[in-house]
């Protein structure tokens, strides 16, 4: 393992529900780096590993059922595709999957989530980059199962569909963070983007899809989206079950004319929205309820589709 610098967890700090930040964050988290199990708050990356000092990353995120990782042939698919574009070396999957199976080792994971990066590993502390030698990391852990439903919120700030990583899963998150936490604030569960032309694109970590006239409709990857794993087997799954689901450009307001709306995620499946900011949207969502049902159907025959 490479030579680690990093900080534990400090003492004293508790989330709103009084348990300590090591008991949220730590305990139960089970982490792997470049071949190792490690401590899950020890240190365990270079301080000049360049997905901490630049973002310089990659990343897929993948639920897990019962202890094993739902589609991950094509989380790995979106990892390589994410790597090229940021120009790093083609990630060793075999490797990654030496992690993966480390991570999930021992009592199965009821529900959870996967979590796995390939890093442009020691670098210098601008954005240059040395030959790449990368850090590979997986990390996996329990979490709450997602609500029945949820609010969003619009925000103010874009998605670049012109962006030089747009379509890209990169460990680059900080706008979601902001954007999320606007959310939480409100007491939404996902943040929307538009992009800059004003067109409906994403939230946070989430697709968006909404429902007018019976037909399924959701923003195309020129929006600026990235092209969610869960959107793309809605889409495939809900076609081949006969529901029209198309991919056009959508002004934001439809999210407050369309009959239904709901978003897709890798640890949310299909998941009907209530209402949005202070809209609310129709109690019956039958199209929503329908895929919701082949999705499950789909995903409980075939774990990696």
């Amino acid at each position: 393992m490479k030579t680690v610098a990093g900080a534990r967890g400090a003492p004293g700090r508790h989330d709103a529900g009084g348990r300590s930040e090591a008991a949220v964050t730590g305990t139960s988290i089970r982490v792997w780096v470049d071949g190792e199990l490690v401590e899950p708050l020890g240190p365990a990356v270079s301080a000049l590993d360049h997905a901490v000092t630049v973002g310089d990353g990659v990343f897929e995120t993948a639920k897990i059922v019962d202890g094993e990782p739902f589609a991950l042939t094509r989380h790995h698919r979106r990892l390589e595709h994410s790597a090229a574009g940021l120009g790093l070396p083609a990630p060793d999957l075999a490797f990654v999957d030496k992690g993966v199976a480390a991570v999930l080792e021992g009592e199965p994971i009821a529900f959870g989530r996967l979590r796995y990066s390939v890093t442009g590993g020691v670098g210098p502390l601008g954005s240059d980059r040395h030959e790449a030698s990368l850090t590979t990391i997986v990390l996996a852990a329990p979490q709450a199962r997602p609500p029945a439903s949820g609010r969003l919120t619009v925000v103010p700030w874009t998605r670049n569909e012109r962006s030089a990583v747009v379509g890209l899963k990169t460990t680059s998150y900080a706008e979601n963070v902001v954007a999320l936490a606007r959310a939480k604030q409100v007491g939404a569960i996902e943040a929307v983007f538009a992009n800059t032309r004003g067109e409906l694109c994403e939230c946070t970590g989430s697709n968006v899809f909404v429902v007018v006239d019976g037909v399924v409709l959701t923003p195309p990857a020129d929006s600026g989206l990235l092209p969610g794993i869960t959107r793309g087997l809605v889409i495939e799954w809900g076609r081949a079950a006969g529901v029209d689901v198309r991919e056009q450009a959508l002004p934001l307001d439809v999210l407050t004319t369309a009959d239904e709306v709901f978003i897709t995620s890798t640890t949310k499946d299909v998941l009907p929205i209530d209402s949005v900011d202070d809209h609310d949207l129709p109690a019956e969502r039958p199209v929503t309820t329908a895929l919701q049902e082949i999705f499950r159907s789909n995903a409980e025959r075939d774990s990696d589709p």
